[in-house]
């Protein structure tokens, strides 16, 4: 990647938009079905085609799991066609497979690049407490602090009370202390069941009503919304999560620091990051796919780190001219 303060790189976000716009139109066919694992499939079918044909020299950084349980996409897969930029990339199919297989909302694709080395890779712990919000509060959260610290604090920044914050959290038995912490403060809450790249990056969005995002998920999803965040103006800050004394144990062998809070710089190092979401299903963020016999639509936000541009792409394919040029028919 050239240097900061050269001719800007290549905008390859908008080369991510093509890769989430095919999973999503792949995965879409299967709304409702309750097929998790035939959507998944065709998701990553569709970006793995798309992400070969990128200008780019990719590695999986963060991908469907290791090679033996994963035939493609997995971790330390190399994607792209092999020319220059050499980039760490970012994947996953679908944020959301359950509200998916089920009809319901905030299904996204996505997929985020940054310059080789930069992101950082959990390796086998998937999971990480978090806290992300947008940019009035961007330096005013500490996830060391206690929830109701930070509500106040994330309040003061953007001219609230409290009571006028809501948080959203994922639907989780293991939430119930911090839902009755937050309960306790005044916030309101949205729980949800999956999701939380979307509900990361609506903490950004001025009209998604939402302010905050807390609890325990995913670390792939953390590394992929700090992608976005940095370019959006948000934080997200994480600690790993040991879901018991042995992951606990091998993680520390491994070298990995469960104490150390992860900041956004920690998540991805390197200001020059790609970040492209297409919506699956309808939700705050983005409008699912619409099938219109020969015609589908998708809604694609596309964020690049370097100048901080968000663009939101309503795009309308024709099938027909697609199924000429590809090999997935969608």
């Amino acid at each position: 990647m050239e240097v900061l303060g050269a001719t800007p790189t290549r905008n390859l976000a908008l080369e991510l938009a093509r890769v989430t716009e095919a999973a999503a139109m792949m995965a879409g066919r299967f709304m409702g079905r309750g097929d998790k694992e035939g959507a998944d499939q065709a998701a990553v079918n569709a970006m793995r085609l798309i992400l070969s044909t990128v200008d780019m020299s990719g590695v999986i950084v963060i991908g469907e799991g290791e090679k033996d349980r994963a035939p493609m996409l997995y971790n330390g897969e190399k994607v792209g066609n092999g020319s220059k930029p050499d980039v760490d990339v970012a994947v996953d199919p679908i944020d959301g497979t359950r509200p998916l297989a089920y009809g319901r909302s905030n299904s996204l694709a996505t997929v985020a690049l940054a310059p080789r080395g930069t992101m950082f890779d959990p390796g086998p712990f998937l999971y990480m407490n978090k806290i992300a919000v947008g940019p009035e509060a961007h330096g005013k959260i500490n996830i060391e602090k206690s929830i109701t610290e930070n509500l106040n604090a994330i309040a003061k920044a953007k001219g609230k009370t409290v009571e006028d914050l809501t948080t959203i959290v994922l639907d989780r038995p293991r939430h119930d202390d911090m839902i009755a912490e937050i309960r306790k403060a005044g916030a309101r809450i949205r729980q949800i069941p999956d999701g939380d790249v979307a509900a990361a990056l609506m903490t950004a969005m001025p009209d998604s009503g939402v302010d905050v995002l807390i609890g325990i998920g995913g670390t792939p999803e953390g590394v992929l919304a700090a992608c976005a965040l940095r370019a959006m103006g948000g934080e997200i800050q994480g600690k790993l999560f040991a879901r018991d004394d042995d992951e606990l144990r091998r993680g520390r062998e491994a070298g990995y620091d469960f104490d150390k809070v992860l900041t956004m710089s920690d998540l991805v190092s390197s200001e020059d990051v790609f970040f492209a979401a297409t919506g699956i299903t309808d939700g705050e963020l983005l409008k699912g796919v619409r099938y219109y016999g020969n015609r589908i639509t998708t809604d694609t936000l596309v964020v690049r780190g370097l100048t901080g541009t968000v663009r939101q792409i309503n795009a309308t394919h024709t099938v027909d001219k697609l199924d000429n040029l590809s090999s997935v028919h969608y």
